[in-house]
């Protein structure tokens, strides 16, 4: 059921822009050649703009949302979300910096996002490791996520006018650079990891239940936990390369999905995938479509929605 509903909303979200694009008219304009100029015009805008951006929207809300469910079972929290661990804000760190020492292209800012997520998560587990359980890996992540956010914040401060605002649209996520190159280099990748990530199952189930009962179960534990963070950040890393910053997704997804049906990760990251994908394309939908002509970043649509649900668990969870 969710994946006809993704499908279906893949192709509303295509349809709907500052261009409108007749319903009756999307077959043609997917499958046959254009005979009049609207035909030709909505055939351009839907083939090269629009369905790569919406594909690519939900290719990033599934990534985001199975590596939030990872970290949710990794650390027995269902406040977890994979930039816990300093890999979103090392990813920003590493696009910040190549923006303000003049990296200009794209591919360049993507590849400094991806080593600062690596550089950041490394340096996490390097001190985290120390300490037995998962909680030192907490703390040290939280740490990571302090000094990154400091030494943004002075490349900000460093940057130009015209830096500025790209560092301010870069920071707030934006899905706009989605195309058929990024899709086709980002894809097949993105898949493999989840499906990885959707492999280890019963490890997360076991995890649940506590290190040492999962231990007792048969789990190597320490190579259960490195595995993870090591998918999830190979997961997340490129994502935040790609797209920037998208708050909330892998946070709320899973817990909402969690909250449906059940805790059996069996159910739960291939239900996350598909959640997190029609999350992220309902939410640049709206951002393309609200403030037409103008577009709003996707990380004020996603915290708008998410910040309240937060607000919500921990209301729920001080009740508890």
């Amino acid at each position: 059921m969710l994946a006809v509903v993704l499908v279906l909303l893949v192709l509303i979200a295509s349809s709907s822009g500052s261009v409108d694009i007749p319903w009756s008219a999307l077959p043609r304009a997917l499958f046959a050649a254009p005979v009049t100029p609207d035909e030709q015009l909505w055939q351009s805008i839907l083939r090269d703009v629009r369905l790569p951006r919406v594909i690519f929207a939900a290719l990033c809300g599934g990534g985001l949302a199975v590596a939030g469910a990872a970290m949710q079972a990794l650390f027995r929290n269902p406040l977890a979300e994979p930039g816990l661990v300093g890999i979103s804000a090392g990813g920003a760190l590493g696009a910040v910096s190549a923006i303000v020492f003049g990296a200009s292209s794209f591919g360049l800012i993507a590849v400094a996002a991806f080593a600062g997520s690596l550089l950041a998560l490394f340096a996490a587990w390097q001190i985290g490791r120390r300490s037995r359980a998962v909680a030192g890996l907490l703390l040290a992540g939280v740490a990571i996520n302090a000094i990154c956010g400091s030494l943004t914040a002075l490349c900000t401060w460093q940057a130009t006018d015209a830096q500025l605002r790209s560092l301010t649209f870069w920071s707030l996520g934006s899905l706009a650079g989605g195309n058929w190159l990024l899709l086709a280099l980002l894809g097949p990748w993105t898949l493999l990891i989840s499906a990885l990530l959707l492999r280890e199952w019963r490890g997360m189930n076991a995890l649940l239940l506590g290190e040492r009962e999962a231990g007792h179960l048969g789990f190597a534990i320490r190579a259960l936990q490195r595995r993870l963070i090591i998918m999830v950040a190979l997961l997340v890393g490129p994502l935040v390369a790609a797209c920037g910053t998208i708050a909330f997704v892998g946070l709320v997804v899973p817990h909402m999905v969690r909250l449906t049906l059940g805790a059996r990760h069996q159910l739960l990251l291939p239900a996350s995938l598909l959640s997190g994908a029609i999350a992220l394309v309902l939410a640049d939908w709206a951002a393309r479509t609200l403030a037409i002509p103008s577009e709003i970043p996707i990380g004020i649509v996603t915290s708008l929605a998410g910040g309240p649900f937060f607000l919500w668990l921990l209301a729920r969870w001080s009740k508890a």
